[in-house]
């Protein structure tokens, strides 16, 4: 089994060990966490049973495969801190948004094995949508070790790495657009007389349920939305007027907008 330092195990690092953990991919005396604060560790130490330590270059010394969970503006230090102890056995794992592979690259050497993921929050309870890209010189069983531990935080897809961007506006930053529809749903129900608490319940579940009968059943979303439209009723007419406000076209317009930031970041 390998072992699996996770640098920099701050909110998305926590999540990694915890679906890890969770989901026995990886026995804890496995894993190696580290962290600019004792207190986080201690936390982790407690609640995971992983090994601890503030040192990076310990975790990168001790970790088979090195998950830099930092962010993107000082990703590249901290590599460059732990950079003797990378050899090109050892797999490095990216989860900065922004940061190409070449990137990476032109630190530790186009000879070294990366991997660059994009991940999202729910990560941290055990639904995330993460994408992942390799550069040439991760093996096939490599590759499947990468996708095993991204699988144990939700559902994991490998793609091209010049997708990324279009990754960042329809996974990785979704769920901010996801949590303002769900709380316009529950301004709408508590217009309508619920209490706020039961409204986000309500409103919660009913985007969770869509969101599985689109996966599970394999249909396309716009037949499922028919199966709900009776002809002359309640839902047709909410349709009709999202339709007529706008409401596709502003989505489609503010995950461009993400879409763009992206590129532009990973250009600087």
């Amino acid at each position: 089994m390998k072992k699996i330092s996770v640098i920099g195990a701050g909110n998305m690092g926590k999540a990694i060990i915890g679906g890890l953990v969770k989901s026995e991919t990886v026995n804890p005396d496995y894993i190696i966490a580290t962290n600019r604060h004792q207190s986080v560790l201690d936390n982790l130490k407690n609640e995971y049973g992983v090994q601890t330590t503030l040192d990076s270059k310990e975790g990168a010394k001790k970790g088979d495969i090195i998950i830099f969970a930092v962010k993107p503006k000082v990703i590249k230090e901290v590599i460059k801190d732990v950079k003797e102890f990378i050899d090109d056995k050892k797999i490095i794992v990216s989860i900065a948004a922004g940061i190409s592979i070449e990137d990476i690259e032109s630190v530790v050497g186009n000879d070294k094995k990366i991997i660059k993921v994009m991940p999202n929050t729910p990560a941290m309870v055990g639904e995330a949508m993460s994408a992942v890209s390799i550069n040439k010189n991760i093996s096939e069983d490599e590759k499947q070790i990468v996708m095993d531990i991204f699988k144990s935080l939700g559902k994991a897809e490998l793609v091209d790495e010049s997708l990324m961007d279009a990754v960042t506006g329809v996974s990785g930053s979704s769920p901010a657009y996801v949590y303002m529809m769900i709380e316009s749903m529950a301004d709408a129900a508590v217009l309508s007389g619920m209490p706020r608490k039961q409204a986000y319940v309500f409103a919660s579940q009913a985007v969770l349920g869509a969101a599985k009968m689109v996966l599970e059943t394999g249909l396309h979303p716009g037949e499922l939305k028919d199966m709900v439209c009776s002809p002359s009723g309640t839902t047709i007419e909410a349709v009709e007027a999202l339709e007529k406000y706008g409401f596709r076209n502003a989505v489609i317009k503010g995950q461009m907008a993400c879409v763009n930031k992206s590129i532009e970041m990973s250009k600087k």
